[in-house]
């Protein structure tokens, strides 16, 4: 009699379990410092201090940040998108989609959003809490016009998360927007939209090795912003 196979993962297989302890605890490194007494009064200049540290340190893709909506059905949905800008006192966060994408539609029925940035190499992670509005529409228009020739016939195309059933789909429509665009190479999608989170709070977290995380809470007040320690 044959014996049943056995169910455990192999040294050649690992379980996700094993692929996760593998990777061992996270930020056990050397990590910058950062005292919430000596931070500066807004979260906008923070995170100049902060995005500056960053490029210096040669964080990959510190624009990456990731922008949770509400759904249809009342969950939470969340991808990864550009940070197009923040004005200098921190309180509007812009971001851009098509006003047709799953994210535009969200926005449109329940406008307001968080967002999350993460440097790995420094262990600092930001987050932004708060109603969404829309920009200008000249913004909309100036934000796709100064993207990359690459960015703006993706954008062109759009059918953005509908179903593909083969990559030979995009390329006939990547071929058709190059064909029809030189009749108008400034041409800009009715949708593309510049969105702006108008910061209600915004938080800024520093890893630390031994676990004891700072934390920095930005609130908006009526006369401007209200600090606040947290617990790790």
């Amino acid at each position: 009699m044959n014996a049943a196979p056995d169910p455990s993962p192999s040294p050649a297989h690992p379980s996700l379990a094993d692929l996760l302890r593998a990777a061992g605890p996270p930020m056990a490194r050397a990590l910058p410092d950062f005292d919430p007494a000596a931070a500066p009064g807004t979260p906008g200049a923070l995170l100049r201090e902060w995005l500056e540290a960053a490029l210096a340190a040669g964080v990959a893709d510190p624009t990456a940040v990731v922008l949770s909506t509400v759904a249809p059905d009342g969950l939470p949905d969340a991808r990864v998108l550009v940070l197009r800008g923040v004005d200098e006192e921190g309180a509007e966060w812009a971001f851009a989609t098509d006003s047709g994408s799953p994210k535009g539609r969200h926005l449109a029925a329940v406008p307001g959003a968080a967002m999350t940035a993460y440097w790995p190499a420094q262990g600092r992670q930001i987050r932004v809490r708060g109603p969404v509005v829309t920009a200008p529409a000249e913004r909309s228009r100036a934000d796709f016009l100064g993207r990359s020739p690459a960015a703006r016939i993706a954008a062109l195309i759009g059918r953005q998360s509908e179903p593909m059933a083969s990559p030979h789909e995009w390329t006939a429509e990547e071929e058709n927007v190059r064909r029809t665009r030189g009749e108008d190479p400034r041409q800009v999608p009715p949708g593309h939209t510049v969105h702006l989170l108008r910061a209600a709070t915004v938080e800024f977290w520093q890893g630390s090795a031994d676990r004891r995380h700072r934390r920095l809470r930005y609130t908006r007040a009526d006369d401007g912003w209200e600090r606040t320690e947290l617990w790790p």
